[in-house]
């Protein structure tokens, strides 16, 4: 698993957001993601979310941790 392809699993699955993805182990990975969709839930509605974009993919240990500093609608990013 690489960063470019969990960008593109979380984009695809909350259409319209933006995410930036980084890690370079290909197990440990930090997202950042901005979607309108996030607009009036609070930060762990925000994070499962984004985890349900991976499907099992986290608790088959494909995509070992996944860290979620920053769930933002888009008005909270500026």
């Amino acid at each position: 698993m690489d960063a470019e392809t969990i960008q593109n699993l979380i984009e695809t699955g909350l259409p319209g957001a933006r995410a930036v993805v980084r890690g370079d182990d290909g197990v440990h990975f930090e997202a950042e993601v901005v979607c309108a969709a996030f607009e009036g839930k609070p930060l762990l509605a925000r994070q499962r979310m984004v985890y349900a974009t991976l499907g099992d993919r986290i608790k088959t240990g494909v995509i070992h941790a996944l860290a979620l500093p920053r769930t933002l609608t888009p008005g909270e990013a500026g």
